[in-house]
């Protein structure tokens, strides 16, 4: 299952950035669940939302189409989604699918 912890990125500061870290399969199981998580953190996240991916073993097609879902409804909030600790094989997705062009990662 996929797992959600989320923290200000530096500091407690109102303006800081939220950071999501996930963790395990993102799949057929796990995406509603996540999907409703993710929107949960938009509602006290400020200027950026981040996802920390670096313990992601799997990320299917409905990992994406939650990423895109929550950014869409990021962008409409005015706050910016990124991308952090994005596993090789999670990178090689992104770059098949064009995805990485719309998602910014982070170093």
């Amino acid at each position: 299952m996929t797992a959600i912890d989320t923290a200000p990125l530096s500091g407690a500061s109102a303006s800081a950035p939220t950071l999501v870290r996930l963790s395990g399969d993102i799949d057929i199981f796990t995406t509603a669940q996540l999907r409703q998580r993710l929107i949960n953190a938009l509602s006290y996240s400020t200027g950026l939302l981040v996802l920390d991916l670096s313990q992601v073993t799997f990320c299917g097609a409905g990992g994406l189409g939650v990423m895109i879902g929550v950014q869409g409804r990021a962008r409409s909030l005015g706050i910016r989604l990124a991308l952090i600790g994005v596993p090789p094989r999670m990178a090689r997705l992104l770059r098949i699918t064009g995805l990485d062009h719309r998602f910014p990662v982070m170093a």
